[in-house]
């Protein structure tokens, strides 16, 4: 294990293991993500001595990690600590069974995609219909003349998770359909649908967010923005930049030229000084 607040951490909302996670994988690679993937969270991810453990030499090893990072399964930087009370910054590897694109990568580490727990990463049983299927099934006990139909419900459930999109909790979205109902009501998926389109919230405004985590270039270590490490790798490391090559010398007469301005230059100076 690493020191407490390092090493290992597996990134949110991965797909449920199965036995061909990493089957697009070369052999050494697949071999290598399987077991990063059941190692525990906080595990220490240096080369030395994931090669101590896997039979791969540290030149392979950090080859394979590489690979792993172009393919999505993992990248590497820095973490701020909440709650610590100071610019505190831990190194991390982060580890995703699910690949992921350089777009989802870049919204992890400006912590737009939300952190799961163990619990949550756990593979659970989904419930067969949607929260904003059971809220609109459930309205005729509030309301008999709201009473729907299954594909009713069906029909109108998209409308009510955009309330759910931008916040609204289940008692405002009830509210907001049952109150001040008209007698009688002759179409109820009618109304209803009126009121989940016209009483609409406004999103919710945009907060800007600190940067909670720094992406570093796999190869020479250079922290970037997430969308300038395409794959974990910077420009000049991945090949897509060559360095600048240095401005060729002057030449010997364009050096006598320039010294000859410059004295040139200096000599006026002095001259209308002394007018």
């Amino acid at each position: 294990m690493a020191n407490p607040g390092y090493g290992k951490r597996s990134a949110p909302d991965q797909l449920p293991r199965t036995g061909h996670d990493f089957a697009h994988l070369p052999e050494r690679e697949a071999h290598i993500a399987a077991f990063i993937d059941r190692l525990p969270e906080g595990a220490e991810m240096s080369v030395k001595l994931l090669s101590r453990c896997l039979p791969y030499g540290q030149a392979a090893m950090r080859t394979a990690l590489n690979n792993l990072q172009r393919a999505g399964h993992l990248r590497r930087g820095r973490e701020h600590v909440h709650g610590s009370g100071s610019a505190r910054w831990v190194t991390r590897t982060w580890f995703s069974r699910t690949a992921r694109g350089d777009a989802w990568w870049a919204a992890y580490a400006m912590g737009d995609v939300p952190e799961a727990t163990p619990e949550e990463t756990e593979p659970t049983m989904r419930p067969t219909r949607s929260r904003a299927f059971m809220l609109l099934a459930a309205l005729g006990r509030t309301a008999p003349s709201l009473a729907l139909s299954a594909a009713e419900c069906a029909r109108l459930a998209p409308e009510a998770e955009r309330w759910f999109a931008r916040g609204a909790s289940e008692d405002e979205v009830r509210q907001a359909l049952t109150a001040g109902l008209p007698v009688p009501v002759h179409s109820p998926a009618a109304l209803l649908h009126r009121r989940l389109v016209d009483k609409l919230p406004p999103p919710a405004p945009v907060a800007t967010r600190p940067v909670l985590r720094l992406i570093e270039c796999a190869r020479c270590g250079a922290p970037g923005h997430p969308e300038a490490l395409p794959g974990g790798f910077c420009d000049l490391c991945s090949g897509a930049r060559t360095t600048r090559r240095a401005p060729a010398p002057l030449a010997a007469e364009a050096v006598r030229s320039h010294a000859t301005e410059v004295r040139r230059a200096l000599w006026s100076g002095r001259e209308r000084s002394r007018t």
